[in-house]
């Protein structure tokens, strides 16, 4: 079993399910990304950066599916959160499934994917 697929079978539920459905998102949306274990935790990579994680952040209800280069999406997308006063982390906090907006998800890591198109782009002219 891969290290991203034994960290999400073992979370205890609803962060499992919750895991578990949103990886299965991000996959579908984007096919070529890159998943990859880092820092005990599941990351993202678009063209070879990451992109977004999960994480269960300690004393919290809800799992924290966090944006790396989220303060470029934080006015189109209001609804993440900076949690911590990150400095570029923004999230979307999922606390169950009856809660979270596929569509929505999906419209952002579209967008997130062009952050980092465009960020790529300005090193390499």
């Amino acid at each position: 079993m891969k290290p991203v697929e034994e960290y999400l079978f073992n979370q205890r539920e609803p962060y499992q399910s919750i895991m578990l459905y949103v990886r299965r998102v991000i996959l579908k949306t984007l096919p070529n990304v890159e998943e990859k274990y880092n820092y005990g935790i599941p990351f993202y990579h678009h063209n070879k950066k990451p992109m977004c994680y999960l994480n269960i952040l300690k004393g919290t209800n809800f799992v924290d599916v966090a944006f790396v280069q989220g303060v470029f999406l934080e006015d189109a997308f209001p609804v993440l959160k900076n949690y911590n006063k990150r400095k570029q982390v923004r999230s979307l906090q999922v606390k169950s499934l009856e809660d979270f907006d596929e569509r929505l998800f999906v419209e952002l890591l579209k967008e997130a994917a062009k952050v980092l198109d465009k960020s790529k782009k300005a090193w390499n002219p």
